[in-house]
């Protein structure tokens, strides 16, 4: 079957090429389009009178071939850009014409995607920012968000550690849940996407890392973030976090125009977490046994193991991509492969991406009708390192090795019931050889994904301003993988190793359509867009259910398979609205409205209804500011509206459902056990969590748009919060419920800003900066009528029986550390066990717990420049978080006397802190470990050279680049940038330094 799609792409191929050789009896131009800082435009316009046209490459350069002998204008134009014709005369030969595109100032006509359509930026009513391929971050790039991370105000994008295909966690405006989920809903192509995770934090397709990363970055042409409720409410349920919509590219006009890009790159990780060296271990170790007459030294061994440098590599990656646009018979087209093969940092770590996209977009009387057919494939096979070895990495004694002859365990060093002595067993409380963990255990994935929609736009031929939309559209993946851990490998001793494996299927269905009505109705000034429309999203999961065996095939006992599978579904019906009215060019309101209907609640609650209305009001288009030489744009946008909110909580949760029992809860009678049936606790008023949000803003440019620049203040108020909470014991079926919980403000000011310094011939100079200010605040929690109470504990940590260094309160930030205050004597140590008395009687004990400090950021930045000198170009991004803290568990969990020195009869390392606060038991309560993680990081630098063209229509860009290069922060721990602030054996973000190329022809 592979073998013919692969001779289907290479006809496919071969046609393309043949096409483009038919037109050499004829003459050709070629040429490069730039911009006002003389950096080329991708995908740029180049039309000739007579109809045929181009489109530019990666690096702005592009060719018509096929051009009759004659006399043309060439017209070159780009979204934001004023468009810029010239005159020229084709012959039989090669001619060249070069552009410089300014941007379009005045009519500020630049086409922005909101929901259901498009609208010019100038007639924007909401919060809405775009990112163009042309401005996203460089380097290697498995997943599509971090193309935009420090670019927008207000977006907050963390990824999620280092491994390869991580996901990251984007937060707009911090999102508007408590406990739900505060992902933004991303649409790709038309096609609302499913959470990228489940309920859990994992994710949400089998096989892979993160869902995104099925998708090739090259590919995108744009981001759109709506933030605002005006722009998301016409999305309804799905729309409080912020909406992304991903634009990837189209095909292009005239001949077939080929790229092809390759980056290849060696990480590093910048940082160890500090512990103590062997050497440390045997000072300590020493002067306790003269402390305290024992003899733990007999436990050590001669070595000194760096075991964070046995676990971790330089990792290598290649990232190719190949492309081919271009027009055939009235049908723009547009065909791209990509492979991604990247090692991660951590031992085995592995992710190979192969991705393919196919994009027809033909057009029919008059353009009357036009259809978009769009196919995105992706198959990723992952090897998944064993993420336990970070913590054994910095628990295993480095006075060890890794190898000793004679070990059963394949040759590695591992701790016995008996030290030294293999027959007695290994030891069940000790940690195992951190790089056993992780060459012992192969956790192979296989992911298949595809996204696809077909959309059929008709114009009416007897009322052109009325046309009608359908868009049909799929989202299908095949994920699963296994677990192998063979017989001889500690970390499978109790069970001679495992042999698991898993899968999962998930089909997901679009099916929406609409009514669009455009008119001007010049006789009074005016102009209307109505558009109502339905949508139908059906979301069916189907995962499988296996036994588990040891490495020999035999079944483990108690693993049997209780169930073959089960298939979650859910299904969401909409019928939405939208009004949008000018008068005079300067006046525009708009409203809209989408109503609900979704199976994850009752009947009584299944509907919900999400309105918006905003205000926009074109303030330089007054005669008092029509002709100022200053002020070239100011606008007012107000805005209100109501979203909603149904992800991040299950599909059946106000229903009484039951569950079939794990193989751990069986019931025995006689010699037989039976497998039970348990109910699950259900709450039949289960509604919607709604968001009421206004915002205010200003757009702004001077001088002639050479500085522009927004500005918006909004306040969000979320009601009926769903989270899943304890209760009382008896109230339900269960102890956990999800249910409405309470309610939360989020208030918040951001600013854009960007300009071009430096501005000459040779030389030029671009500044952006932007700044989110953002607080949220608990204002109500249901499920505690007690005014006085502490509120629901959450964030739990590493170390001990259930504890939690965080809570939800009335009145405070969510998720604020929850822990105690703490003494320290004169020289600024800490004190064991010596904590403030808050309350004032005589006892230190859970009513001295005080709410300290937030996880989350106060102040986000980003700062970007580009400075270009003739045909070089250097770039770099900044991003800064100011007033976040967080919780060191690393250095909780590990750094006193009784973890080095163990009770099991063992000898672990220790955090460095141990030398610091000479701490004998765990303090985990503590605020002594919330520290300020506030930081500055420099995400990227980079240097090009375009050498244009090289050989005929062939160009070409070279372009160095290091992301992560440094990060200022108090911080003590790897890394201060971990969402929700607790730091746990984090996998470290690398250093990546990337070679790369860009050529089209």
């Amino acid at each position: 079957m592979r073998h013919n799609y692969l001779k289907k792409y290479m006809l496919l191929m071969a046609m393309l090429i043949i096409s483009g050789m038919a037109f050499a009896q004829t003459g050709s131009i070629s040429g490069k389009i730039i911009d006002e800082n003389k950096l080329p435009l991708p995908g740029a316009s180049v039309t000739l009178s007579g109809g045929i046209g181009g489109a530019t490459d990666g690096n702005g350069v592009f060719t018509i071939k096929g051009v009759k002998p004659g006399a043309y204008t060439i017209t070159a134009s780009f979204i934001g850009y004023a468009a810029l014709s010239k005159s020229i005369t084709v012959t039989a030969g090669h001619q060249t014409v070069d552009f410089s595109l300014a941007p379009n100032s005045k009519s500020l006509n630049e086409v922005v995607v909101i929901g259901y359509g498009t609208q010019t930026k100038k007639d924007l009513t909401g919060a809405i920012s775009t990112v163009s391929s042309k401005d996203f971050q460089q380097g290697t790039t498995a997943s599509p968000a971090q193309l935009i991370q420090g670019k927008i105000s207000g977006v907050s994008i963390t990824t999620n550690g280092g491994q390869p295909g991580a996901g990251s966690t984007i937060r707009i405006r911090q999102g508007a849940s408590l406990n739900s989920s505060n992902d933004p809903l991303i649409i790709v192509d038309g096609i609302p996407l499913q959470s990228t995770k489940k309920a859990d934090g994992t994710s949400s397709i089998s096989g892979v890392g993160d869902p995104l990363s099925m998708i090739n970055p090259d590919d995108i042409e744009t981001f759109t973030v709506l933030k605002d409720a005006a722009s998301t409410a016409i999305y309804g349920s799905r729309a409080s976090n912020g909406v992304i919509i991903i634009t990837t590219k189209k095909g292009t006009s005239g001949a077939p125009q080929f790229s092809f890009s390759s980056k290849n790159s060696i990480a590093t990780n910048p940082k160890e977490i500090s512990v103590l060296s062997g050497d440390q271990i045997r000072a300590y170790v020493k002067a306790y046994d003269a402390a305290n007459g024992t003899n733990k030294a007999a436990l050590l061994g001669n070595s000194n193991t760096d075991w964070q440098k046995e676990i971790y590599q330089n990792a290598f990656a290649s990232d190719n991509d190949f492309s081919v646009s271009g027009t055939t018979k009235h049908t723009p087209y547009r065909f791209s492969l990509g492979y991604l093969n990247q090692s991660g940092t951590l031992l085995t770590d592995k992710l190979e991406r192969t991705t393919m996209s196919i994009r027809l977009s033909p057009k029919f009387f008059n353009d009357d009708l036009k259809f978009d057919f769009n196919v995105k494939g992706a198959y990723a096979k992952s090897r998944f390192a064993n993420q336990d070895a970070i913590g054994a990495a910095l628990t295993f004694d480095p006075t060890q090795p890794v190898h000793v002859t004679g070990s059963p365990w394949n040759g590695y060093y591992e701790w016995y019931n008996t030290p030294g002595t293999a027959s007695s067993g290994v030891n069940p409380n000790a940690p195992r050889n951190p790089v056993g963990l992780l060459l012992d255990k192969y956790n192979n994935g296989d992911t298949y994904r595809s996204i696809g929609n077909g959309t059929i736009d008709y114009r009416f031929p007897f009322l052109k301003a009325l046309h009608a939309n359908i868009n049909l559209g799929y989202d299908v993946s095949k994920g699963g993988g296994g677990t192998y851990i063979p017989a001889n490998a500690a970390q499978g001793y109790s069970t001679q190793g495992t042999n698991t494996e898993y899968h999962q299927n998930i089909f997901n269905k679009t099916a929406e359509a609409y009514l669009n009505y455009t008119s001007d109705i010049k006789s009074i000034k005016s102009n209307i867009n109505v558009t109502a429309g339905y949508g139908y999203y059906d979301f069916l999961t189907t995962n499988y259910n296996y036994a588990n065996y040891s490495a020999n095939g035999t079944l483990i006992a108690g693993s049997e398979q209780v169930y073959p599978y089960d298939k979650p579904q859910y299904t969401l019906i909409s019928y939405y609205g939208r009004l949008i009215y000018t008068f005079d060019t300067k006046y525009i309101f708009s409203g809209s409205l989408r109503t609900d209907g979704s199976s994850k609640f009752s009947p009584a609650n299944r509907w919900g209804v999400f309105p918006s209305a905003a205000f926009t009001w074109r303030i330089s288009d007054e005669s008092f500011l029509k002709d100022s030489k200053t002020l070239s744009d100011l606008k007012l946008r107000l805005s209100y509206g109501v979203t909603g909110q149904q992800d991040g909580i299950g599909n059946y949760g106000y229903l009484p459902t039951y569950s079939l029992s794990g193989n751990g809860s069986q019931y025995q009678f006689g010699n037989s056990y039976y497998y039970l049936y348990t109910p699950a606790a259900y709450d039949s008023n289960l509604k919607w969590e709604t968001t009421q949000a206004t915002n205010i803003g200003f757009d702004f440019g001077f001088l002639n748009q050479r500085i522009t620049g927004t500005v918006d203040a909004y306040y969000k108020n979320t009601k009926d919060l769903l989270s899943t909470v304890f209760i009382p014991s008896g109230t339900n079926f269960t102890n956990q419920l999800t249910t409405n919980v309470g309610n939360m403000t989020n208030r918040g000011i951001e600013l854009n800003l960007t300009g071009i310094a430096i501005k000459t011939n040779d030389i030029t100079w671009s500044i952006s900066y932007n700044v989110a200010y953002n607080k949220n605040k608990i204002t109500n929690l249901s499920i505690t009528s007690d005014n006085n109470s502490v509120g629901t504990l959450v964030g739990g940590i590493s170390g001990g029986t259930a504890n939690t260094v965080q809570v939800n309160t009335v009145g405070y930030n969510a998720k604020s550390f929850y822990v105690y205050k703490q003494v320290y004597d004169a020289n600024g140590k800490p004190l064991q066990g010596v904590y403030q008395d808050l309350n004032g009687d005589g006892i230190i004990n859970s009513s001295d717990l005080y709410r300290y400090k937030s996880p989350y950021p106060t102040y986000v930045m980003g700062f970007s420049t580009q400075f270009t000198y003739k045909k070089w170009t250097a770039s770099t991004v900044l991003r800064a978080n100011l007033g976040n803290y967080m919780y060191n568990n690393i250095a909780s969990n590990l750094g006193t006397q009784n973890t080095l020195i163990s009770s099991a009869g063992l000898i672990n390392n220790a955090s460095s802190s141990l030398l610091k606060t000479g701490f004998t038991n765990s303090q985990y309560m503590s605020d002594y470990y919330v520290e300020n993680a506030s930081f500055l990081k420099m995400d990227n630098v980079g240097l090009g050279y375009n050498f244009g063209k090289i050989y005929k229509t062939m160009n070409l860009r070279l372009n160095a680049n290091v992301q992560n290069v440094f990060t200022i922060t108090k911080y003590s721990g790897v890394d201060p940038e971990i969402y929700d602030g607790i730091d746990n054996k984090f996998y470290p973000r690398p250093r990546t330094y990337t070679l790369g190329l860009n050529l089209g022809f």
